[in-house]
C-alpha cells in the first residue's frame, strides 16, 4: 500500500466526486481516505468527474458516465441504471443490484479503512451519540445524553473526518443516526446501534440496510427509538459488527482501487495538487 510520501513519486491523480454541499465528515472520506491510498483526488462536478467515492451519490451521475465508482451507494431504493460505468465497488448489495453491477464487485463502505490510517485512541467516554445533520437539535434523542451516569460525547457530524472520526472512535459504544457514524464504529470494532428520527432521511433507512447487507447479513443493528428511552437501553442492544467481514470487506476495496488505473486515465502526482494533501 502506497503511503502519503510514496504518493508525492508513484501516486496517481484523478478527478473524482464526493458531496461538498458543507462540512459533514462522511463526505470528507473520500479527500481523506484516497491520499493515504496513493491515490489523490481533484475535485470535479459529476459530469467532469473519474470517480466516484464515499456517499450517497450515484443519482448525481449522469446516466452515461464512464468513470469508475468506488464504494459509492444509492441514496433510494430504486433501478438507476449506470451501463458505462466501471464499477470497482458499491457500498452494498442493494446498491449493486439496483445500478446493475457485474457479480463478484467488490462490496463496503470505504469508511471502514479508517482504522487502518489512524490508531484507536485511548477510551475517553462511556458513549458516542452520533447524530445526523438533520437531528442535531432533536431534544428527545439529545437528552439521552444527560439522562444517565454515562459518560456520553455527542459528536457533530459537521466537521473534518480527521476530527469526528477520533471523537467516535474514544468512545466504548456508539448510538448513531448517522450511517458513518455506524460504519466508524464498525472500522474500530466498537458495539454500536442505529435509529431513525423526524425529520426523516431522504431515501429513508435504504443506505443503512445496503451497507449492513454486507457487513451483518441477514442481522441488523436498528433499534426503534422512542422518547424517554434510556441510554442504558440502547447500549445493551449495541453490538459491533464481526472482524473478519469488515477486515475482508476493506481488503477488496484496497484490492478493488488499485485496479483504477486500468479502467480510467489517471495522471501522476503533480507538485502542484500537494495542497490535496495540506487540507487532509
Amino acid at each position: 500500500m502506497l503511503t502519503r510520501r510514496t504518493l508525492r513519486t508513484r501516486g496517481i491523480v484523478v478527478p473524482a466526486y464526493w458531496w461538498d454541499g458543507h462540512p459533514n465528515f462522511g463526505d470528507d472520506l473520500t479527500p481523506w481516505l484516497l491520499p493515504r491510498l496513493g491515490v489523490a483526488p481533484i475535485h470535479r462536478e459529476p459530469e467532469h468527474a473519474r470517480l466516484s467515492g464515499v456517499g450517497s451519490i450515484l443519482e448525481f451521475l449522469p446516466p452515461d458516465w464512464e468513470g469508475a465508482i468506488w464504494g459509492s451507494g444509492l441514496m433510494s431504493d430504486h433501478q438507476y441504471s449506470l451501463p458505462r460505468a466501471h464499477v470497482l465497488a458499491v457500498r452494498g448489495h442493494l446498491t449493486a443490484e439496483r445500478i446493475g453491477a457485474a457479480e463478484g464487485c467488490a462490496l463496503g463502505d470505504p469508511g471502514i479503512l479508517v482504522a487502518r490510517f489512524l490508531p484507536a485512541p485511548r477510551k475517553r467516554w462511556d458513549v458516542a451519540i452520533v447524530p445526523h445533520g438533520h437531528h442535531r437539535a432533536h431534544r428527545e434523542f439529545l437528552r439521552i445524553a444527560t439522562a444517565g451516569d454515562d459518560s456520553v460525547r455527542v459528536v457533530n457530524v459537521h466537521q473534518s473526518a480527521g476530527r469526528a472520526v477520533p471523537e467516535i472512535a474514544a468512545a466504548s459504544a456508539v448510538i448513531t443516526t448517522s450511517l458513518h457514524g455506524l460504519i466508524t464504529a464498525d472500522a474500530y470494532g466498537i458495539p454500536a446501534v442505529w435509529t431513525t428520527l423526524e425529520p426523516g432521511l431522504g431515501g429513508g433507512d435504504f443506505k443503512f440496510r445496503d451497507y449492513e447487507s454486507v457487513v451483518t447479513p441477514g442481522h441488523s443493528r436498528f433499534v426503534a427509538f422512542r422518547p424517554g428511552m434510556p441510554v442504558h437501553e440502547l447500549v445493551t442492544a449495541a453490538w459491533a459488527a464481526p472482524r473478519d467481514t469488515v477486515t475482508t470487506s476493506g481488503n477488496a476495496l484496497v484490492a478493488a482501487l488499485k485496479r483504477l488505473p486500468e479502467v480510467v486515465e489517471v495522471g501522476p502526482f503533480p507538485r502542484e495538487v500537494l495542497a490535496v494533501l495540506r487540507r487532509a
